[in-house]
């Protein structure tokens, strides 16, 4: 089978989409030698070949033209390439395929984050696209989403009758795994000034993440826990620059709690020391409003640790019983979920489930679940 991928965000690994290739396509290339994959961009900076994939560089006329010149590639430039190049079949691994497709098309919709929630719906264009994006899904012959959640919620909000949707779901690197090493957790302990004993949370900092919540659990249980044996909160990841309903700054809050004293700010975390900082923690805390899938919480379990999770959307498939689920507005529930875990015997448990549950996941069984998508739309 010949099949064309849109390459728009290989490279972009700071994005959900560019990580989401960047771990698919060797998996499928490992999987099955015999097809034939080529990749069909108009991006040409950055470094884009990889093995057993072939390039096509789509010019684009709005080239420079930003958001204008991506619409176009998905909706003219992608489908003509797909066209011309005679493939079986295309896939568009993000929620952006076109609206008329020159052969059968597969799309990934992670998730349906500007449909769900108001806050993340943004101006007009955003909705414009999101229209244009959500009418483009119903054309394509299958949909991949990343877990049983969004499934549901594709199937409920686009209309798209269910057998078309398939949840196949993802997988952590596998560079996660407990870190054990005395030297390698000294070295990060004093890279992020990181206390000896912490709960953790790594990740963005917009409302959805509901990091406010996190730091008043956490000045509940502040109140209740021993003085001669302190234990604090690590927030990880880049802090927003003010403080707004959409990105509230955690350092303006813990003040406000008065508990920053008890809470470390570590700032942007190299991919190649996250293992250690969620092999050092005691817990890993993280109650999203809403999640396609929830890497983080599955990168945590991968390590070793036990989650405090949201209860909402995907975090219940991801986590399993790695962790405690709680409601995402329960802040009581959050306190008492780090009371819990901040003795050994509970952790000791949830660690073996964790990594149990981890386990269940491998980008292997993405690719060939996805590859058996492939070839249900290609033989229909």
């Amino acid at each position: 089978m010949r099949i064309a991928i849109n390459a728009w965000f290989l490279g972009q690994e700071t994005t959900g989409s560019g990580q989401y290739l960047s771990h698919l396509l060797p998996a499928l290339s490992a999987l099955a030698p015999e097809d034939e994959f080529v990749l069909v961009t108009s991006r040409v900076d950055g470094e884009l070949r990889i093995a057993h994939y072939a390039l096509c560089i789509v010019h684009c006329p709005l080239c420079g033209s930003g958001n204008l010149s991506k619409v176009w590639f998905e909706q003219v430039g992608f489908p003509r390439a797909c066209r011309r190049l005679g493939v079986d079949l295309a896939h568009v691994p993000y929620w952006g395929s076109p609206l008329f497709p020159t052969v059968p098309t597969v799309v990934t919709v992670h998730d349906l984050i500007p449909l769900l929630l108001p806050a993340y719906r943004g101006d007009p264009l955003v909705r414009l696209y999101t229209w244009l994006v959500s009418h483009s899904a119903r054309q394509a012959k299958a949909i991949l989403t990343d877990s049983v959640a969004s499934q549901q919620d594709i199937v409920h909000h686009l209309r798209i009758p269910p057998e078309r949707v398939h949840p196949v779901l993802l997988a952590a690197d596998e560079r996660f795994h407990p870190v054990e090493d005395p030297e390698i957790l000294t070295t990060i302990r004093r890279k992020y000034a990181l206390p000896e004993r912490y709960f953790l949370y790594l990740g963005g900092f917009d409302w959805r993440k509901n990091v406010s919540t996190i730091l008043q659990a956490f000045a509940e249980f502040n109140r209740q826990q021993a003085v001669d044996d302190p234990v604090y909160l690590v927030l990880a990841g880049r802090i927003p620059t003010q403080h707004t309903d959409f990105f509230p700054d955690p350092r303006w809050i813990a003040r406000k709690l008065g508990i920053e004293e008890r809470v470390v700010f570590t700032g942007w975390v190299a991919d190649e020391d996250k293992p250690a900082l969620y092999s050092s923690a005691l817990a890993f805390v993280f109650p999203s409003w809403y999640e396609g899938f929830g890497l983080p919480p599955l990168e945590a379990m991968a390590c070793g640790i036990p989650v405090i999770a949201s209860d909402r959307g995907s975090l219940p498939e991801v986590v399993g019983e790695g962790g405690i689920l709680v409601a995402p507005d329960n802040v009581m529930g959050l306190a008492e979920a780090m009371v819990h875990l901040s003795s050994g015997v509970l952790r000791d448990t949830l660690r073996e489930k964790a990594l149990a549950q981890a386990a269940r996941f491998s980008w292997r069984k993405t690719a060939e679940e996805t590859r058996a998508v492939y070839h249900s739309v290609g033989q229909a």
